[in-house]
Parts: structure tokens; sequence; C-alpha cells
């Protein structure tokens, strides 16, 4: 979706926009605070991040930013990655399909988990894991090098980790001239997703 500057226009631009305002009426009505991040809706109390609403190709729906703590006695929610920790997503195809009870019902728990201040610490990792390919990339290539050692930790470790999940060897190829030019940059491989 192309970047959007209000939660009304990222509404309007979606193949789902009636879905999306019934969700929203529905997030809207139990006072939390609404923005757009990530060029998406987010959704907070007093500056934690609750939720947010999504339109993807294919579905529609909310993703709670803790929702690993949340009961899901209704089965509702999905884990949108396998490696995703806290995150979960309420996935809609049609209107028909937002049972408003049970989505209210989620949103309530969500909010009462935050006043409680329950929420999922995600485990830090110091040590990056340099994958081989792209250790004679940088060994070979010392602006690149340089480049790589001034970027954060998180950016360097968003490198490795996208290196070292390609499963042939022509992938590695592939992503590494991809990344090649971002390093020099200084800039991550994921910073288009995060215009907050």
């Amino acid at each position: 979706m192309k970047k959007t500057h209000s939660v009304e226009e990222y509404i309007q631009e979606s193949k789902f926009r009636e879905a999306l305002r019934i969700l929203r009426e529905l997030i809207l009505s139990t006072g939390l605070n609404e923005s757009l991040k990530w060029n998406a809706p987010v959704y907070d109390l007093d500056g934690k991040n609750i939720l947010g609403l999504g339109a993807f190709k294919n579905h529609f729906g909310i993703w709670f930013f803790n929702g690993a703590l949340l009961n899901d006695k209704k089965g509702l929610l999905v884990n949108a990655q396998e490696k995703t920790k806290a995150m979960r997503q309420m996935r809609f195809e049609l209107v028909s399909d937002i049972n408003t009870k049970a989505v209210i019902a989620y949103i309530n728990e969500a909010i009462e988990n935050q006043k409680l201040g329950k929420e999922i610490k995600l485990e830090k990792t110091k040590m990056i894991i340099i994958p081989e390919s792209l250790k004679q990339a940088l060994k070979t290539q010392k602006q690149l090098q340089s480049c790589f050692n001034a970027l954060s930790p998180f950016k360097q470790k968003e490198y490795c980790e996208y290196i070292a999940t390609a499963k042939r060897e022509a992938t590695v190829e592939n992503r590494l001239q991809k990344i090649s030019p971002m390093i020099l940059k200084g800039i991550g491989l994921n910073d288009k997703y995060k215009n907050c």
C-alpha cells in the first residue's frame, strides 16, 4: 500500500474500506487513542501501543501487540510469523466474518492487560552472528565493512538474518547484491517500512 497521511486515507485506499470502518468504530468506542504509525492505524493507551488495524491482499484485521497474553477462548488469533513472540492477528476475509462482540471482548482484554502492566519482554541477544557469505563480502570490500560496522546492532542483525535465511546459494548472492548499496547508504533493511 502506498504511503498514507491519515487513517481516513488509509481506509479509503483499501478494498476492505467498509470492513475497516466497522473495525475502526469498534476500536474507537473503547476510548483508545488513534494515530498513524508504520503507515497503518495504531491505537494506544497512554502512549503504549495496544493494537493496530491492517488491510492486506487477501484479508484485513486487527493485530494485538501483546496478543500472546490474550486468552483467545474463541481461537480467533493467529501468529503472524513463526518467529513472532508477542504479536497476534485477528484476521477476516469478509465483513460478515466480523463478530463485533468478540472483537470488543478481545480489545477490552488487551486494554485491561495494559492497565495491569502485562507485557511480553522480548529477549535481547547481544551477539550478532554474521553469515559466512556476508563475512566474505565485508572482508573483500573495506568500505562495505566500515559502513556495516557503523550500523546499529539491530540493523546489522536484520541484514545477517536476511542472508542467513536464504536457502539457495543464488538467493544468497541476489540478497548480497540487494543489501550492499543499502549498507553503503547507512540504511536498515526495513527502514522504508518504518515511516511513522
